[in-house]
């Protein structure tokens, strides 16, 4: 094992972090500058920025037809983002959710998610795919800035002055530079350790390169939750799921022309990213809030999920029987969300 990439592993955890300081800071003050609420610049600003390293690996590997990698970038980015990043934030500090994000935004993550579940049905994105899922883009980010302003103009929080607002621009663009030079060292020899270990590109794809690329989405997302800034916490890991299908999937298949769908991902991984994603709505719906507990369920999920692929990867006997049960995944996290509806409801009865 090379010794100067476990000291890139190393360097990247660190800048991460420093990035993930400067970038939450940052983007606090920039939305109190510019009468916009931290959420939405957690759905836009940061997502986007955090969502970059996605994109940068999701080109480069579909233009060097390594598109398994390309697809289970994303699929396991977006997995990730809500099992490990929203469960670890959860279990720090339980997070308080906006009524935007369940009115609008994690409607909007389920349907993109099912969106491409349908376009994956054929075996592949097509390039009329991604130029409608880029569309869809920009007219969500467009319509989120919009209500944005309109939800800080009716509690009168006025912009401040724009030559305030440059240092604050500064801190995000340094924060954002961080993270992806972070990102860039961990994935990088988190990749090459993988390979010498002989782990396939979709496998490295759905787990190495996924949590590599998501972990200034990790960064920011705990960093943001310590702070107290949690609207960013949860907006940012919302918002970059759908930037995640709508523009990194939307751009690379526009550029590659089209991107080859695996049909083990058809058959199991997406099925799993959207089961997750609604997972989210019960959850955040009732009570406005992610305890910790929940936060538990989610993690314990990324852990069978992640198990599954290990075995899948070492072509394990039990592979086939574990990923039955995971097939199942909607059952068990439906049944648990019920009876969490009942609760609530029923404890709120009693002291009504």
């Amino acid at each position: 094992m090379d010794p100067l990439n476990l000291l890139s592993l190393a360097l990247g955890l660190v800048v991460l972090a420093g990035g993930a300081e400067v970038l939450v800071r940052g983007a606090a003050r920039m939305a109190a500058a510019m009468g916009i609420s931290s959420l939405v610049i957690g759905l836009t600003v940061v997502s986007l920025g955090t969502s970059a390293p996605e994109l940068a690996v999701s080109l480069g590997a579909s233009l060097t037809d390594r598109t398994d990698i390309a697809i289970g970038n994303v699929i396991g980015s977006n997995i990730f983002n809500v099992l490990f990043v929203l469960g670890l934030c959860a279990m720090v500090a339980p997070l308080v959710v906006a009524r935007q994000l369940v009115r609008l935004d994690v409607p909007v993550m389920i349907g993109v998610s099912v969106l491409l579940m349908v376009m994956a049905l054929d075996g592949e994105i097509t390039r009329l795919d991604g130029l409608w899922l880029v569309i869809g883009l920009v007219a969500y980010v467009v319509f989120a800035i919009l209500e944005g302003r309109r939800e800080g103009a009716d509690e009168d929080q006025a912009p401040e002055l724009p030559k305030r607002r440059v240092p604050d621009v500064l801190l995000v663009l340094a924060g954002l530079g961080l993270l992806l030079l972070g990102a860039r060292w961990l994935v990088d020899s988190a990749t090459v350790l993988a390979r010498e270990l002989g782990v396939s590109d979709l496998v490295i794809g759905l787990t190495v390169v996924a949590v590599g690329t998501s972990l200034p989405e990790v960064a920011t997302s705990v960093v943001a939750t310590l702070r107290g800034q949690r609207d960013i916490a949860v907006g940012n890991v919302v918002g970059s799921n759908i930037f995640n299908i709508l523009g990194i999937l939307g751009v690379t298949s526009v550029v590659a022309g089209s991107l080859p769908v695996p049909a083990s991902v058809i058959r199991f991984d997406i099925p799993v990213m959207v089961a997750v994603a609604l997972a989210c709505m019960p959850i955040f719906a009732i009570g406005h809030s992610i305890a910790r507990w929940e936060g538990g369920l989610f993690f314990g999920y990324f852990l069978a999920y992640t198990s599954y692929l290990v075995l899948e990867s070492m072509q394990h006997a039990a592979a086939q029987t574990f990923g039955s049960a995971m097939l199942a995944f909607v059952l068990p996290l439906t049944t648990i969300t019920l009876v969490v509806i009942v609760a609530r409801a029923a404890r709120g009865q009693s002291t009504g």
